[in-house]
């Protein structure tokens, strides 16, 4: 066989394994859990960071205000030096919409060692820990959550014990609107399931931990035994942080996609996607150029060399090279069907997934640069130049 053939056999070995040897990481169907409702519904703490976000605030913040939930509930907005008014403009809304309690507080800026978001929470969750909530809600300020959203959450959690959850994450429903957001969007979900699937994060006993940090109901009890937000503080990537840390400590976790939680932040330009993943992007390679030699390699074995394969074997006439490289593609565009269907997508944007893909490869080598300039994880006016991870608990 050529040397093209030997690549398209590769890649499509490779897929193969992962279509039946990567968790089903492809399947959408992780719902939340259906639980019977308790028989006392427990106090939760909701804590949202917020940083400059008064053009989303006005359509997520009256969702939380608004939740209808059976026991004690109250919202801490974190106001974390924002330059644009957001304190000022959650307390407008709470005033003139009413619903749950409202306390906006500002801790200033972040101390050595911290990030923006983790000081934030720290700051929330310990004013509101002085109520002695049972659960923390932590969610983003671009995230909007139906009337039952907090409701389901905690029924989801169970009661504690052995058949109860200590973290219950949803992956909010990112918008897609714009042209890039329709090709880029449904991708980063479908390859964060890929690196984190989410059946295997979900069974017991697994080493598989993640989160998504737009939406996460956590156990005070799991929290303090995880030390949690102190022992993650330096975290860029503090979803999938949070999660390790409350395994560690013997939790049980789960994670899905969500269906009554909605980002409701717009990334029209390419621009703007490309700074949501870049700015994490070598982090989540542990700032290791091994690590990153090792995943452009990967993505160009798995993602670009099934097309490429394909035209080379059908302009030469290589047909093992041409059967190979379509097969390869034709599974990684099966895998990728569901994700799209989840975001109600045309399925023909599923042979644009190689594409997809280079643009991912892209963010990640410019993630990395941007590391060795000093420049690191760069957000809302913030640049973490060389982050690192926290100690172990």
């Amino acid at each position: 066989m050529s040397a093209v053939a030997w690549i398209a056999v590769g890649s499509l070995v490779v897929w193969v394994w992962l279509l039946l040897g990567q968790g089903f990481f492809w399947r959408t169907d992780q719902r939340l859990p259906r639980r019977a409702e308790p028989v006392r519904w427990p106090s939760v703490a909701v804590v949202v960071p917020a940083r400059d976000e008064a053009e989303v605030l006005p359509a997520s913040l009256p969702s939380l205000l608004a939740q209808d939930y059976p026991g004690d509930a109250e919202v801490f907005l974190v106001d974390d030096c924002s330059t644009d008014g957001t304190g000022d403009l959650a307390r407008g809304l709470s005033v003139r919409l009413g619903g749950l309690p409202l306390t906006v507080v500002s801790p200033g800026e972040p101390e050595p060692g911290w990030t923006g978001k983790l000081w934030a929470l720290r700051h929330g969750i310990a004013l509101a820990r002085q109520r002695k909530p049972e659960f923390f809600l932590l969610t983003d300020a671009d995230i909007a959550h139906e009337p039952d959203s907090l409701r389901e959450l905690v029924a989801a959690a169970g009661e504690e014990g052995a058949d109860g959850f200590d973290l219950v994450s949803q992956m909010a429903r990112l918008r897609v609107t714009s042209t890039w957001e329709r090709l880029v969007v449904p991708a980063f979900v479908y390859f964060f399931g890929q690196l984190y699937p989410f059946r295997r994060v979900n069974r017991a006993g697994s080493r598989t931990a993640a989160a998504a940090g737009g939406c996460v109901l956590l156990r005070t009890g799991a929290a303090e035994r995880a030390r949690i937000p102190e022992s993650i503080r330096q975290a860029v990537i503090d979803d999938v942080s949070m999660a390790r840390a409350v395994r560690r400590g013997g939790g049980r976790i789960w994670l899905g996609l969500a269906e009554r939680v909605d980002s409701v932040r717009p990334y029209p330009r390419l621009t703007d996607l490309w700074r949501m993943v870049s700015r994490s992007a070598y982090a989540q390679l542990r700032h290791s150029p091994p690590l990153l030699v090792g995943t452009v390699l990967g993505l160009g074995l798995v993602y670009v060399a099934p097309p490429v394969t394909l035209a080379a074997g059908l302009l030469t006439g290589d047909a093992v090279a041409a059967w190979a490289g379509g097969a390869a593609w034709a599974v990684m565009a099966g895998t990728y069907m569901p994700m799209l269907g989840y975001y109600r997508q045309s399925l023909w944007l599923a042979p644009l997934l190689p594409f997809t893909a280079v643009l991912y490869l892209l963010m990640t080598v410019d993630s990395a640069v941007r590391h060795y300039r000093g420049r690191g994880a760069a957000w809302k006016g913030r640049t973490y130049a060389r982050p690192e991870a926290a100690p172990e608990p």
